[in-house]
């Protein structure tokens, strides 16, 4: 959509600030004051989308957008250089009185923009305009339930590298892994609502989850171009590759894997993909991943046992053997079996009993009960959250 030149105030509602006087990609984006900025736009919607980024900004509008309604990707793309990394957000924008109104994800106002525009699938109104803005979340919160749901980005049964330990996608937040081998075939990690962020339409794929979730692909080769479709949990985004359409820099074919939450990048850290949980190490791309009691650097391989269900948890017996299992809450009760180290168990509710010691020194009182009606204590089991993942026992 191409508007008159003329003088047109955008608003700043919410956060941010144009990048233009920014020094490069900002993870953070800091709170705007209240009043407009005066700019002259060639182009009324792509300009105003600038004006937030800086110039160098790269804007795919998406195609269903209208006189009142914008949305698309926006990307700071990065140096070609070694450990740079580009910055992109989703954005949607609305018109009104000759003022486009732009909120990128991570800000309430996009949420808010979202769930009313009239350009949004009924999929996207109530995923987008569900996320929480990155400041509305407490931090216990935000770090205590690390529940995802997710496999690792390949095919069930396969194993992969893991090339890279955690390591940035834009700042300093350690929020992405590197992984390449296997048939080279990047699948979605749970599904989501996909989209194509670079304006090439190559390298690089988001996808939006449930709970506030995102996960971005980079690197890709052969990506599928999307905007907002509709993706299943082990559909194929793309082969892995070295594609740098946004800048950076990729010296062997692999996929830059990253978690984002409530629209900004998080330590990936302690989050479990594939029943692994990916440990930060080190300095940057060092690591390790652990599943149950196995641990395994960086440059070893992961084998995708697929996705941890936000009921189930991985016995981890802290370098032990076997897990008892009892005919209830506590060390007092007869033990009824036994569990290995590393086994899935699906938790059907949980009660307070006798305190144990885990790894990491996590203590508790917890216990959980199995699906079959047998209890193992919390203590010994990684769900990703202390707490009880499917309720009380009544």
């Amino acid at each position: 959509m191409r508007l008159p030149i003329a003088i047109m105030a955008l608003s700043l509602v919410g956060v941010g600030a144009p990048a233009a006087a920014a020094a490069g990609p900002a993870h953070v984006l800091a709170a705007a004051p209240p009043d407009s900025l005066a700019i002259a736009p060639a182009d009324g919607l792509v300009a105003a989308v600038v004006a937030r980024l800086g110039p160098t900004t790269q804007v795919n509008v998406a195609a269903r957008s209208t006189s009142e309604w914008g949305f698309g990707t926006a990307v700071r793309p990065a140096p070609a250089a070694e450990h740079a990394y580009p910055e992109g957000w989703l954005f949607v924008a609305r018109r009104a009185t000759g003022i486009w109104r732009v909120a990128l994800e991570g800000e309430t106002e996009f949420a808010t923009l979202s769930a009313d525009s009239a350009i949004l699938s009924a999929d996207e109104r109530r995923t987008l305009g569900a996320v929480a803005s990155t400041t509305s979340r407490s931090a216990p919160e935000a770090t205590s339930d690390r529940r995802t749901g997710m496999r690792l980005p390949f095919t069930l049964g396969q194993s992969w590298r893991y090339t890279g330990g955690p390591h940035p996608m834009s700042g300093s937040v350690r929020s992405s892994i590197d992984l390449a081998g296997g048939d080279g075939k990047v699948l979605a990690a749970r599904s989501g609502l996909a989209y194509t962020m670079c304006k090439s339409g190559k390298g690089w794929v988001r996808v939006v989850h449930d709970r506030g979730y995102a996960t971005d692909y980079y690197h890709l080769e052969g990506n599928i171009k999307v905007d907002g479709k509709q993706v299943a949990e082990g559909a194929f985004l793309g082969n892995i590759g070295n594609d740098v359409s946004c800048g950076g820099r990729s010296t062997g074919k692999h996929v830059h894997f990253s978690l984002r939450r409530d629209g900004a990048y998080v330590a990936i850290d302690r989050y479990l993909f594939g029943k692994w949980v990916i440990l930060a190490t080190g300095g940057s791309y060092d690591g390790a991943a652990m599943h149950g009691s196995k641990r395994v650097s960086v440059g070893a391989s992961l084998y995708n046992y697929g996705a941890l269900g936000l009921t189930q948890g991985v016995v981890d017996t802290d370098g032990g053997t076997t897990l008892n299992r009892r005919s209830g809450p506590g060390v007092g009760n007869a033990v009824v079996g036994k569990l290995a180290d590393g086994a899935t168990v699906t938790i059907a509710c949980s009660a307070r009993g006798t305190k144990h010691t885990g790894r990491n020194g996590y203590v508790t009182d917890l216990w959980n009960r199995l699906a079959d009606g047998s209890w193992v204590s919390d203590a010994y089991v990684w769900t990703g959250t202390g707490a009880p993942v499917n309720g009380n026992c009544t």
